[in-house]
């Protein structure tokens, strides 16, 4: 019994030693679950939630808790590595997963919608706060930025909640599309850092290329786009910025190539999730020009560009940061090409067949859920447990 204490013990404390063990670890169930609920409110199984309900409430766990999620366990960590500082773990880290999952929790509660959107909206300024010192004063003046991304972040979300809250009406689609925008904008900051280390690191001899009016044309395109879709979202500017957004980032994919990322799976679905997130901007920006439907190529964006690279990013970091060797397990082989089967059946396969709507949508919602149920299944251990090198973190 002593024994069996003490490792349990220890356990909670293993998720606790740095931030992406229990965010990962809330991220994969949050994906598992919100999906699968949303799923069963649209078959009728389940009731809408008294704040927040339908298409906004979907949207909205999918933005401020899955990836949120994902956000906060990557930053926290990395951020560390990034500044050589601290970053929350015990007792601090565990009252931002409280304060993340009272956000999840309290619309189903029947609590009053100002207590529930004060809670969910406080998210980010909190997990701000935590990373300000490391962000402001670590060696790299550019990581304030992720500062300035929180603040958007958290206006995204004022926008939901004012709509909600019937002050803003329209604030919720507008709020979203912000969180999106603002998701792709940092997509794009922290690949331009990590993958072309992560291809020299994981292919001997490897010489990705990065350009330098490629890396500003990037950044200058993806903020005149977030402001268009301000505006006027899916107007012909932002219809023309995503467009030229999405092949730009294409020629800078292009510059990171090296045919042996395609033998090694780690690599291999961090790649194709950019390729995801080039393609679904061209398909977004498409409406304004065609009769292409407006978000018709929505799920391209958020399974295909986000699901998949955060999938990647969750992996690659939950066997990295536990001292494990960087190889992917049978399973999560099996996951990477499950979220990218949800991609295609729920982004593209609606565009191809209409008709199939509904049975693209449940097909592309049962992938997603395995996907992310493997995840959990093979790394939930490794978040759990300390490193086997008995390493701290």
């Amino acid at each position: 019994m002593r024994v069996d204490s003490l490792t349990k013990t220890k356990r909670s404390i293993s998720v606790l030693a740095l931030g992406f063990r229990p965010f990962f670890l809330a991220a994969g169930i949050a994906a598992v679950v919100s999906v699968l609920v949303w799923l069963a409110m649209l078959t009728g199984h389940v009731p809408q939630p008294g704040y927040l309900a339908g298409p906004a409430w979907h949207a909205h766990e999918m933005l401020f808790g899955y990836l949120a999620a994902v956000i906060a366990g990557f930053l926290l960590t990395a951020v560390r590595n990034w500044s050589g500082m601290d970053t929350p773990t015990g007792p601090a880290l565990a009252g931002l997963v409280a304060l993340w999952l009272a956000g999840r929790l309290m619309p189903w509660l029947g609590l009053p919608p100002l207590a529930v959107a004060l809670t969910d909206l406080a998210f980010f300024p909190v997990l701000a706060f935590a990373l300000r010192r490391p962000l402001w004063f670590g060696p790299n003046p550019v990581n304030r930025v992720f500062l300035l991304l929180f603040a958007g972040m958290t206006l995204a979300s004022a926008l939901v909640h004012l709509d909600v809250l019937g002050v803003l009406p329209g604030g919720a689609a507008r709020g979203h599309r912000l969180m999106l925008d603002l998701v792709i904008l940092t997509m794009l900051l922290v690949s331009g850092r990590v993958m072309p280390f992560f291809i020299e690191r994981g292919i001997a001899g490897a010489k990705p290329k990065s350009f330098r009016l490629v890396e500003r044309l990037t950044f200058l395109l993806a903020a005149a786009l977030l402001c268009a879709d301000l505006i006027a979202p899916y107007g012909a500017q932002a219809g023309g910025f995503a467009i030229a957004l999405g092949l730009v980032l294409s020629v800078r994919i292009a510059g990171w190539h090296d045919r042996r990322v395609w033998t090694t799976p780690m690599l291999t679905i961090l790649y194709v999730g950019l390729l995801w997130l080039a393609l679904g901007l061209i398909l977004d920006g498409l409406p304004a020009f065609t009769t292409l439907p407006a978000r018709g190529a929505l799920h391209t964006l958020t399974i295909g560009a986000i699901g998949v690279v955060t999938l990647g990013m969750m992996a690659r970091v939950a066997v990295g940061h536990t001292g494990r060797a960087m190889q992917a397990a049978r399973l999560t082989i099996v996951a990477f090409v499950l979220v990218n089967l949800a991609a295609g059946l729920r982004g593209l396969a609606p565009l191809i067949y209409p008709a199939g709507y509904h049975a693209w949508l449940m097909s592309a919602g049962l992938c997603w859920i395995l996907a992310f149920g493997l995840f959990l299944w093979v790394h939930a251990p490794m978040l759990v447990t300390p490193r086997p090198d008995g390493r701290p973190g």
